[in-house]
């Protein structure tokens, strides 16, 4: 099972250097499912392996200027204060178990059924497409939207450890007008600098398998240096919607699989 969950490590890398974002939706099933970490256990190593992931691919954007400092500066703000708000107040604080429809029912498996919910709409969003990469859309938003947006990745990446790769993207290009190859640049270093605060506050909670996740994280990275080259001469956009469509099977996957606990219980 190990095995398989370095390969699929090497795709989370991939995914994020080829795309902007995705990849680091696997993160917390790998580990669950094929490391045996915890579910609360495994949103902090996903932080780690994300943050440290989209790090270095942020660097080769900001060498391309491929990055938005405005925008990391005005839109990440809020996501990031989220974060820190989640995983400092909220997180420590979650009770082992809680109670619907007079059964005590774990926190972990209300964990994964939240992040199959999230692997199934982020899986909409990509295998929906994206703008052209070559064109910026003319809609301009309001204040307000752009605050919830970022509100809401911050949400994402507190509770459930995933970048948030996949509100980010659509976010970026259609409310801030950017042009694609931007749009995944940004992406990038508000996912690093999210991912990466949450974890700071994280290691004071839990004891991590530092070896683990060192190992986890050194064959993400490979995976993104490999997608960013890949990207500039592959059609990402055809890649994205293939990656959707199996983040769509395994979030129904896990969504059964934890609604047949749920049943047994």
């Amino acid at each position: 099972m190990e095995i398989a969950g370095y390969i699929t490590a090497l795709l989370i890398g991939l995914t994020l250097g080829l795309i902007g974002g995705g990849g680091s939706i696997l993160t917390v099933p790998i580990l669950v499912y094929l490391f045996q970490v915890s579910p609360v256990l495994a949103t902090s190593y996903s932080l780690f392996i994300v943050g440290v992931t989209s790090l270095v691919g942020s660097v080769s954007s900001f060498a391309n200027k491929k990055v938005d400092i405005k925008t990391v500066v005005v839109f990440g703000t809020l996501s990031i204060i989220t974060v820190f708000c989640i995983r400092h107040y909220l997180i420590p604080h979650l009770p082992v178990f809680i109670m619907i429809n007079d059964q005590e029912v774990p926190v972990s498996l209300v964990t994964m059924l939240l992040f199959a919910i999230l692997m199934i709409a982020s899986s909409f969003s990509m295998i929906r497409g994206e703008p052209d990469k070559n064109k910026t859309v003319v809609h301009k938003a309001g204040i307000a939207k752009i605050a919830l947006y970022g509100i809401a990745v911050g949400l994402v990446t507190g509770l459930l450890g995933a970048g948030g790769g996949f509100l980010l993207i659509p976010a970026l290009t259609v409310l801030l007008r950017l042009s694609i190859r931007k749009a995944i640049g940004t992406s990038l270093v508000i996912i690093t600098l999210n991912s990466l605060i949450g974890f700071a506050d994280d290691v004071t909670h839990h004891e991590m398998d530092w070896p683990l996740l060192l190992k986890i994280t050194g064959i993400s990275v490979l995976g993104i240096l490999l997608g960013s080259m890949l990207g500039q001469k592959l059609d990402g956009g055809f890649l994205k919607k293939g990656f959707g469509w199996f983040v769509l099977l395994m979030g129904i996957y896990i969504l059964v699989h934890e609604l047949t606990g749920i049943a047994g219980l």
